[in-house]
């Protein structure tokens, strides 16, 4: 049996009757290019010996390998003032590539190829091919002798719009405890979920109402800690870039007067309020689906566990910082919050020293911006004096959220600290700028193609360093990330948006960013630069 490779998909149908004459098509049949005409990577098929029939015939049995393009690009595509770039593949390539319009094949833009080096994180030779002056909207693909032709893509004004809304709903999509109608979340409309009271783990005498909140996998359960992790980074998101987040995203809130990001955190928020413990002020850990008692997780009964430090005092950081930023549109609830936080607070301290865990130092930077109080301050003072503060910072997520924090806090600060905090900060932004710089598909891990979180985590560094230092550099390398999700990576796949050539939905085992709630918020909060410099 012979098997000609995947990658002709969608990528095939879109644009091949355009672009091939019969004589290649014929070749292409033989298995000796790839996708719309483009020359193959090359990647080794895998063949058997070559067994004999009874009648001494050779049959054939193997699979030719999915062969890939060697002209990479971002299959979303590129804004029309933004700097435009594709990577090549091969040691010996040409000295020019072509951009040709999709829909006729007239050559619209040539380029040059600078020199190919070798890339050792995904073992190829990488070049690199610019088009930033040609800013036609339109929908092309690129070609260049030898390796052929890439993946089609757009250029346009704001071509990023769609896929940061998508990101944005996802949320919504995500919501459990209400009905989500058709004119909201299309094909994932469904009705009310998980509406029944929960059972304590820990009592399973004690009933709890805890509908609501984000699902967070599958199983659509709901995890306290993940949950507040997720909330602060779509608030330091807003924070840095308000103007990118509008009031018309489409969700049943759009219209409100208040940016949908923070309508979203807030229903996550009233469920984190439903899952602290009203005697203690702790939180409880998870709201679990039993599906072992229903086929059906949206009908399964839940059960709550146990209360969890990591999540109280994950919760008090964010509810701390979310009062802050929800003053002005609903006092009352935001003073509840901070109540929340405030108690929350209280409550991991009777468990647990501030200096024992970084979570303290986060949620002090966050109170104390809203509150001011002296109690907060000593808390982080006392971290800013440990000896290994500068390895926290580069390290640790809380202690580099809080120290941010405390650099645009309005309450009074240590001048001299702030001036660390700017270094260390400049310092973490200049090495992800020069790992960045110096890899062959221009982003901090070329090799990550399943787990994304660490090269979101530096272009979460980025892009606050770009709010608090504007950088063309930073806002560059930020959006070279983003090709490199959407396409202009290894496997040519778009791991963001189903709609593309050869995305993720079409490749067994590939996660798409969006389906994952923690890199969702964080690719959200990359784009949010780049929405920033569209306002």
């Amino acid at each position: 049996m012979i098997v000609l490779y995947e990658g002709i998909g969608m990528f095939g149908l879109l644009h091949f009757k355009k672009r091939i004459s019969v004589g290649l098509m014929t070749l292409l049949m033989a298995g000796s290019v790839a996708g719309c005409g483009a020359s193959s990577a090359e990647q080794t098929g895998t063949a058997d010996n070559t067994p004999k029939d009874s009648n001494s015939q050779t049959v054939s049995n193997y699979e030719v390998k999915e062969q890939l393009p060697n002209i990479l690009v971002d299959q979303v595509g590129y804004n029309t003032e933004s700097e435009k770039i594709a990577i090549f593949r091969g040691e010996n390539l040409p000295e020019e590539f072509q951009v040709k319009d999709l829909e006729t094949g007239e050559v619209v833009y040539t380029g040059q190829i600078d020199r190919s080096s070798l890339n050792e994180e995904v073992g190829e030779y990488n070049a690199v091919g610019r088009f930033n002056d040609f800013k036609e909207p339109g929908q092309y693909y690129i070609y260049a002798d030898i390796v052929g032709e890439s993946y089609s893509f757009s250029i346009a004004e704001d071509v990023y719009q769609d896929v940061f809304n998508e990101a944005c709903k996802e949320f919504y999509i995500n919501r459990c405890g209400m009905s989500l109608s058709e004119g909201y979340a299309g094909e994932n409309a469904h009705t009310a979920c998980h509406t029944q009271m929960a059972i304590l783990q820990d009592d399973p005498s004690v009933q709890i109402e805890v509908n609501g909140g984000w699902h967070m996998d599958e199983q659509a359960d709901r995890d306290t800690y993940i949950g507040s992790r997720i909330a602060e980074n779509l608030l330091t998101a807003y924070e840095m870039n308000p103007s990118s987040f509008t009031d018309e995203t489409g969700i049943p809130e759009s219209g409100n007067g208040i940016p949908d990001i923070l309508d979203e955190v807030r229903y996550e928020v009233e469920w984190l309020l439903k899952m602290q413990d009203s005697r203690t002020g702790g939180i409880y850990g998870a709201a679990m689906t039993d599906t072992s008692k229903s086929g059906d997780v949206f009908t399964a009964p839940v059960y709550v566990t146990g209360v969890s430090t990591e999540s109280t005092i994950s919760f008090s950081a964010m509810a701390a910082r979310f009062s802050f930023f929800y003053q002005k549109y609903d006092p009352d609830f935001a003073t509840t919050c901070l109540k929340a936080a405030d108690r929350a607070y209280s409550c991991f301290l009777n468990n647990q020293k501030p200096e024992d865990n970084t979570g303290a130092f986060n949620a002090s930077a966050q109170l104390y911006r809203a509150t001011g109080n002296q109690n907060y301050l000593n808390v982080l003072n006392m971290y800013f004096a440990k000896s290994d503060f500068a390895a926290l910072f580069e390290e640790d997520n809380n202690v580099f959220s809080g120290a941010i924090t405390y650099l645009s806090t309005n309450q009074p600060v240590d001048m001299d600290q702030c001036g660390v905090i700017m270094k260390l900060l400049m310092k973490r932004s200049e090495s992800i700028s020069a790992k960045a710089s110096n890899n062959g598909y221009k982003v901090t891990d070329s090799g990550s193609t399943a787990d994304f979180s660490a090269l979101l985590a530096d272009m979460k560094c980025l892009t606050i360093t770009d709010h608090i230092i504007y950088n063309h550099e930073y806002t560059t390398i930020i959006e070279n990330h983003a090709h490199f999700l959407m396409g202009m990576n290894s496997n040519a796949i778009n791991y963001v948006t189903e709609e593309t050539e050869n995305s993720y939905a079409s490749k067994n085992g590939a996660a798409g960013i969006m389906n994952d709630p923690q890199n969702d918020a964080l690719f959200i909060f990359m784009l949010s630069v780049l929405q920033q410099q569209k306002s």
